[in-house]
């Protein structure tokens, strides 16, 4: 796979710099919040084919992956996906992956670069730790990543977009379908209706013009961040750092299931889902607008003098304005005065991203966990 998207020279494209957060992708087309308005408000398409793709074939697939995956998938119907982790023998989070299982085939995608804990030690390429734990299992994991490419739609007009394209429209959240040689995998974030599509890769500035001639709006990386922020959903080497686990960033049930057993890091999943205290967990700070920069990931939080925490993600939202999603001590009360980054830009916890088995739950008692 080249370094850089076809779709980076799309008409009104405009490209991160080079070496900045997806700089492979179109980063914004002209107006970043118009572009989210519209993913809010109607739909958008976002190039994600930047995304390595894993292909998992073979009669034991399913088998073999709920070994080595924390997700529990042995009956995993074909037309459902789901979302998981490969963690360390500590239960820290090596790598997150998006499943499609469709027609005899589990596809994995997964950040570029995704690396894991090998099994004789060492950080691996995620495919070479798939393929060092085959053994005599009936599987052939695959880089599939020259094969496929994701783009994503958002908004709550995608089904009838996919519709209007002529692909099958999967119920429910991870439900897949498979409509000629697209893969479809509908999505409960980012926002309250998306879908992944795997498509060709050869045909992806086919499918984009397609998909754009339909009346989807481009938007760029930007756009789809800031959304993805405002959902409260994390993005491992932002959000997480090295000694992150699954508790502290809202992935135990979307993406490590707490009672199987026999697989990497579990007892460590199940030993903090039953206490319910793991050591930090991760909130959405609304900024303040004052502030000409955003601060940087892994920028510190402070309360007073002293560090609680640190950042992730932090993007300017159409609506929200400039927000962040942090990694903060348990110990900190959501109402406490909190200062980010070298700027010390003030900051506030969102009172609804506050995990229900922690303190002063405010808004979030009543309403559970958003997206």
């Amino acid at each position: 796979m080249t370094d850089h998207s076809p779709l980076r020279t799309a008409p009104g494209a405009v490209p991160a710099p080079d070496g900045a957060l997806d700089h492979e992708v179109p980063w914004h087309f002209g107006d970043p919040f118009a572009e989210q308005r519209a993913a809010s408000r109607k739909v958008a398409v976002v190039d994600r084919s930047h995304r390595e793709v894993i292909a998992v074939p073979g009669d034991e697939r399913l088998s073999w992956l709920h070994l080595v995956i924390s997700q529990h998938v042995t009956e995993l119907a074909d037309g459902a996906g789901t979302e998981a982790l490969v963690l360390d023998s500590q239960g820290r989070v090596d790598a997150h992956m998006l499943l499609a299982h469709v027609d005899g085939t589990v596809w994995l995608d997964t950040e570029r670069g995704a690396v894991a804990t090998g099994a004789r030690g060492g950080r691996v390429p995620l495919l070479e730790y798939f393929e060092q734990m085959v053994f005599w299992s009936k599987v052939e994991p695959r880089d599939a990543t020259a094969e496929r490419a994701v783009l994503s739609l958002v908004g709550p007009e995608t089904p009838d977009l996919l519709a209007k394209l002529g692909l099958p429209v999967p119920t429910g959240p991870y439900a897949v379908a498979q409509g000629g040689s697209v893969v479809v995998r509908r999505m409960p974030w980012p926002g309250h209706d998306a879908a992944d599509l795997l498509v060709p890769r050869e045909e992806l500035r086919e499918w984009w013009d397609r998909i754009t001639d339909a009346g989807a709006r481009p938007m760029g990386s930007l756009g789809f961040e800031a959304l993805r922020v405002e959902s409260l959903r994390p993005r491992l080497g932002v959000d997480t750092d090295e000694k992150s686990i699954p508790h502290e960033v809202n992935w135990v049930h979307v993406a490590a299931h707490v009672a199987k057993g026999c697989y990497r890091g579990q007892e460590t999943v199940s030993k903090v889902h039953n206490v319910g205290r793991p050591p930090r967990r991760m909130l959405l700070l609304h900024l303040d607008g004052a502030a000409d920069v955003l601060p940087e990931t892994g920028a510190p939080v402070k309360a007073g003098e002293r560090v609680v925490g640190r950042v992730g993600s932090a993007v300017q939202h159409h609506e929200l304005g400039p927000i962040a999603l942090a990694l903060v001590k348990r110990s900190v009360e959501p109402g406490t005065a909190l200062a980010v980054g070298a700027e010390a830009t003030q900051a506030s916890i969102d009172p609804d991203s506050v995990p229900e088995d922690t303190p002063a739950l405010g808004r979030a008692a009543a309403q559970g966990l958003r997206g």
